[in-house]
């Protein structure tokens, strides 16, 4: 295997949205972020596999889905496929492997210390922001023959949530600031009509900004973007320290987000639905082979797709099984060709699926009613108009709804118990077959 195979860094943080960095945000200023972007590719239309922390972090290093990984209080990584994890095939692939920050996945909020090498990744930095770009430089500086990955997670902007219970913030306070001074309210501010209850009752009412005012959105809002900024720092930190050990010409370096964040959309905070603020992540790119300043409109999942990219840039051979799809060509300025038609999103504590096509957005819930929704993303992206409630988009709403079904049965989504069709009665145990000839009838 050629020594010229590329580092990777991989740079994540929680719970920032899609359009949260400067380059698409006039409310807030993140250079390193933006800088990543100009010099490779971001990915505009990427969305994670569940907009919560622990399913979405296993997806990105096994790509799979969360319902393919665990059931109820069972772990997030089965032993089962431990040594087919993104730590573990880059290792026994010859690479350095580092870890700092955020884990979650058992174990604790940091990598565990019980074992030399954990999921293949040697701990650089525990869970603390503080400490992680100082962690991560040491790795970068250190002497060594062999390629390396370092993956580095950030909790911020996640901080959001500490903020909104009135709570201390882990890493330090944001400044407060007048409200006059703090980002307006989105355009989407409003609670659309025939939104499903499932939403309201998992999601809006057990937050603690339920009764906010439109002045303590905004200075939600502001207090977000400050802490996306403090982490934009720390990225900014380690890209400099890539740049001077030498290594920036010769390392993949990735950043992408676990999930997004409510933002004030709808008037919802944290995550846990499948609006775009909430469902959708930055994705991009950048390193040899990469063209610089382009922007993709592909389907990427990036819980699924980001295992199968890594290894192709690395020259590994990824786990059998998987679905997700490498997105190096498109990264190489080579057109997508044969592209997946739609991508999945899925959540537990809401009860929904998500299935994103070229032009619409179709999510069904799967208690209550109204149980869909079904959006034109071209014309409506903030999604305040539900054309499933409307007869002339029956044909749209029903393809939408056999590529759910077909999803359910091919990847052994057990959603299916509950999704039969909302027109037909949901039955408990129904089998792939008995749902189809249910939408057959």
């Amino acid at each position: 295997m050629p020594e010229t195979r590329p580092n990777v860094l991989l740079v994540c943080t929680d719970q920032q949205f899609a359009d949260a960095v400067g380059a698409r945000c006039s409310d807030l200023e993140t250079p390193a972020m933006d800088r990543i972007a100009a010099d490779g590719i971001r990915f505009e239309r990427a969305y994670c596999t569940q907009p919560k922390c622990t399913p979405s972090r296993a997806s990105m290093l096994t790509g799979r889905m969360p319902h393919a990984l665990a059931r109820e209080d069972e772990a997030p990584i089965p032993d089962s496929i431990r040594d087919e994890t993104l730590g573990q095939l880059f290792r026994e692939a010859g690479y350095h492997c580092g870890f700092g920050g955020k884990w979650h996945l058992g174990g604790g909020m940091a990598i565990p210390r019980d074992e030399e090498y954990g999921h293949g990744f040697e701990r650089v930095a525990g869970f603390d922001d503080t400490a992680l770009a100082d962690g991560c430089i040491k790795f970068l500086r250190e002497d060594r023959e062999d390629p390396f990955l370092l993956l580095a997670n950030f909790d911020n902007p996640h901080n959001i949530c500490e903020w909104a219970r009135n709570e201390t913030l882990p890493w330090g306070p944001v400044e407060e600031v007048p409200t006059a001074d703090c980002p307006n309210l989105p355009a989407n501010f409003p609670i659309p009509p025939f939104e499903p209850d499932a939403v309201k009752l998992r999601a809006r009412d057990n937050s603690p900004m339920q009764q906010a005012s439109d002045e303590e959105w905004r200075q939600y809002r502001h207090a977000y973007y400050r802490l996306i900024e403090r982490v934009d720092r720390e990225v900014g930190r380690i890209l400099g320290a890539l740049a001077e050990t030498g290594h920036a010409e010769n390392t993949i370096v990735v950043f992408t987000s676990d999930h997004g964040d409510g933002h004030g959309a709808h008037k919802l905070q944290q995550k846990w639905t499948l609006y775009e603020e909430s469902a959708r992540v930055p994705f991009i790119l950048r390193g040899p082979g990469i063209e610089s300043g382009i922007e993709s409109d592909a389907l990427v999942s990036t819980g699924l797709d980001l295992l199968p990219t890594l290894c192709e840039y690395a020259d590994i051979v990824p786990p059998d099984g998987i679905r997700g799809h490498s997105v190096r060509p498109i990264a190489a300025g080579d057109e997508p060709g044969d592209w997946r038609e739609y991508v999945v999103t899925q959540t537990d504590k809401t009860g929904g699926r998500m299935i994103r096509t070229d032009r619409y957005k179709y999510n069904a819930y799967k208690w209550r009613r109204p149980r869909e929704q079904l959006f034109d993303m071209a014309e409506d992206q903030g999604e305040m108009v539900n054309l499933a409630v409307e007869s002339a988009h029956k044909h749209v709403l029903e393809a939408h709804r056999e590529h759910l079904l077909e999803w359910c049965i091919e990847t052994d989504d057990l959603y299916r118990e509950h999704y039969a069709h909302p027109g037909i009665p949901s039955i408990p145990g129904l089998s792939p077959a008995e749902v189809r000839a249910a939408m057959d009838e």
